[in-house]
């Protein structure tokens, strides 16, 4: 792990999937890789850890090599997770987990265009193949734009940025982070105490770019394909658009999730409940954690456990449409 990643809410994923020794694990998004360390530590297990970013992947390479063949990697998306864990192994999965988002490592290096805090190009890719953000606000037309900083950032000034972002790049293609962010700052004042004003922008265009509200939705379904009965899923989420997803596909699979009678039929098809859930609500960082890391003030923790009832079809209700291109 480098030096400036924090795992957040590590202890607290780690007791909700409850690694036993002999048990096959599944990191979806490995990063820096601080919760694959911790599931191995805990107890003496597999597991298998994806990200699409090559970097991570080479990164991890000295964790593989430290616990000799216990750790597995693989480069690829983790809403291919079935198909990418079943090539390397047939156990029966016990626990997956999924902490959503940029990771520090991505954050903190300025070349990877992620952060507004730096200046670098404005890339934003968690792999390395696709259109870059640059792409994406150089090209799009400004109804578009609006309508990516609007749905994926929550940002009531959607069209005043767009159309800011729109006569800046008529003189010049807008290439760098700290070049958006300014665009984005000289029409959005700052409250006073609040957050910078180019933070829900940046995070638009990164969930378009990767494609990450789709990844997440794939990976949900996959996890629930790979998990065995009794397995567990603990996903870490850092925004509202993420954490509602994950609250809505548990709770359309949840043993406790209402069910139709004769007089309100089951819209889903009366489909067996596959999940059920850990605790009441999300679990949020302790004071301790936030003191040690503010990064982590905005991550929510839902875990839940597999029962033995089939997956549900990919086409079934239970996760909202739309969403990141």
């Amino acid at each position: 792990m480098t030096a400036a990643h924090i795992p957040v809410l590590l202890n607290e994923a780690v007791r909700a999937l409850a690694p036993r020794p002999g048990g096959a694990y599944v990191d979806g998004t490995f990063g820096a890789g601080g919760y694959a360390a911790a599931i191995l530590d805990a107890a003496d297990c597999r597991v298998t850890a994806i990200d699409r970013d090559p970097d991570a992947i080479e990164r991890g390479r000295a964790l593989r090599d430290r616990y000799r063949g216990r750790l597995t990697l693989i480069e690829g998306r983790f809403g291919d997770m079935e198909r990418l864990v079943r090539a390397v192994t047939d156990a029966p999965v016990d626990g997956v987990a999924l902490d959503i988002g940029v990771s520090s490592p991505q954050l903190d290096t300025p070349e990877r265009g992620f952060s507004f805090r730096h200046d670098g190009p404005l890339d934003m890719r968690m792999g390395r193949c696709g259109p870059t953000a640059a792409d994406v606000v150089n090209r799009a037309a400004e109804a578009d734009l609006s309508k990516i900083i609007f749905t994926l950032g929550e940002e009531r000034a959607a069209r005043r940025i767009a159309r800011a972002i729109v006569r800046a790049r008529r003189t010049e293609p807008v290439e760098r982070t700290l070049q958006l962010a300014e665009i984005v700052r000289a029409v959005v004042p700052r409250p006073a105490g609040g957050i910078d004003p180019a933070t829900r922008t940046f995070q638009a265009l990164r969930l378009y770019v990767n494609g990450e509200l789709e990844e997440l939705d794939r990976g949900l379904r996959g996890a629930e394909r790979l998990l065995r009965p009794g397995g567990r899923l603990a996903v870490v989420c850092f925004h509202s658009l993420e954490d509602r997803r994950v609250k809505r596909f548990l709770r359309d699979r949840s043993v406790e999730a209402p069910r139709g009678s004769r007089h309100r039929p089951d819209p889903a098809g009366r489909r067996l409940p596959t999940f059920r859930p850990l605790h009441r609500r999300a679990i949020a960082p302790s004071a301790g954690e936030l003191a040690a890391n503010p990064r982590a003030r905005s991550s929510r923790l839902r875990a839940a456990e597999r029962t033995d009832n089939p997956a549900w079809p990919d086409n079934a209700a239970g996760i909202p449409a739309g969403g990141a291109a």
